[in-house]
């Protein structure tokens, strides 16, 4: 029962970070209603919804992402754990970098879609494809993918810190000040590297606090570390003091799956749980129904407020009805794209 109500969590946490993504790349004002001061209005509140809640829903996807990863890791597990993440991230990876980057070409090609793609015409060829495939050039939110792809091809590294508490301190204390003084790593952000490496010493070090029963005393130890991550963003004047804005990022959703118990959560529905594949399909669709309204709505703020509020719903229904599609009729296809989640 127990590891049924910590996955059943887990799930929950992953289908709203779901939904707040959709969020961020929803905003639509200024598409709709220009930059003029008839956009600011709606402006406002995507801004609340999509900078403010959603800046928390990429940290709390590394987190879980590398929680799940060291939960009871050794080294000889290494080998099983890399051969998993293989088929599970770097092979969807790749699949649909080349199936948006393919989509753009076709849609530049297609008068009514080239100006709504709005990148001209681009170019069908061999470079601009692999270019396209390894870097995420035509699929812009995989780029947190790309991340956790190297996060997880440096678990040796990361790990021989990790595996002892006084490194452990080291390994986290060095990767906060190479957040706050904005040191630049080659192929990963270093916010990244402080989000998956705290949620990992977690899963070495805290299991227990961070798998058990929640209480008074650990509601109040969340609600504490949520407070203070709101108050790192308030006072990170707009995100000009980066490393408030990440601690804030980070101790946010810290608090927050704190503050939730486990056992009072519902059992998640089964169309909750197609998560990954709602974030590989929702970027292309947000922006072909925001594009394709702004079109033939132009300055209907009504239109724009309308598909903000529901986009999360409208790319659930989208995704969900793709994805079973593919179950049902194409299963190899399906278990590709999810990498092996739900077949």
């Amino acid at each position: 029962m127990e590891e049924k109500q910590f996955r059943n969590k887990i799930q929950w946490f992953t289908f709203l970070f779901s939904i707040l993504v959709v969020w961020v790349h929803a905003f639509n004002a200024e598409l709709f209603l220009g930059k003029g001061p008839g956009a600011a209005g709606l402006k406002r509140v995507e801004t609340v919804v999509g900078n403010g809640l959603g800046q928390f829903a990429v940290p709390g996807f590394f987190m879980i992402s590398a929680y799940l990863f060291y939960r009871g890791f050794t080294w000889e597990k290494l080998g099983r754990k890399w051969k998993s993440r293989f088929r599970s991230l770097v092979v969807p990876y790749l699949l649909w970098n080349g199936i948006y980057y393919l989509g753009y070409v076709t849609a530049s090609r297609i008068g009514g879609l080239t100006d709504i793609v709005g990148k001209g015409r681009i170019p069908l060829d061999w470079e601009t494809a692999l270019d396209a495939v390894v870097h995420y050039r035509y699929n812009a939110v995989f780029w947190y993918l790309y991340q956790l792809i190297w996060l997880i091809a440096l678990t040796p590294l990361i790990y021989s810190f990790l595996k002892r508490k006084g490194t452990a301190a080291l390994w986290l204390a060095a990767s906060a000040v190479c957040v706050w003084l904005r040191v630049d790593f080659p192929f990963i952000n270093e916010d990244s590297v402080l989000y998956y490496s705290a949620a990992a010493a977690a899963a070495i070090y805290m299991p227990k606090q961070a798998e058990g029963q929640s209480g008074p005393a650990v509601f109040l130890t969340g609600a504490g570390m949520a407070a203070a991550g709101l108050a790192c963003c308030g006072f990170s004047r707009g995100g000009e003091q980066v490393g408030l804005l990440v601690f804030g990022r980070l101790l946010v959703p810290l608090g927050v799956w704190l503050m939730a118990d486990k056992r009072l959560l519902p059992p998640v529905k089964p169309w909750m749980k197609d998560t990954f594949f709602l974030y590989a399909t929702h970027f292309a669709f947000v922006r072909l129904v925001n594009k394709t309204g702004a079109v033939l709505l132009p300055g209907n703020r009504t239109a724009a407020a309308v598909l903000f509020i529901f986009m999360p719903a409208f790319s659930l229904v989208f995704s969900r009805g793709v994805g079973t599609v593919l179950k049902r009729f194409l299963p190899p296809v399906w278990k590709a794209l999810s990498g092996g989640r739900n077949s």
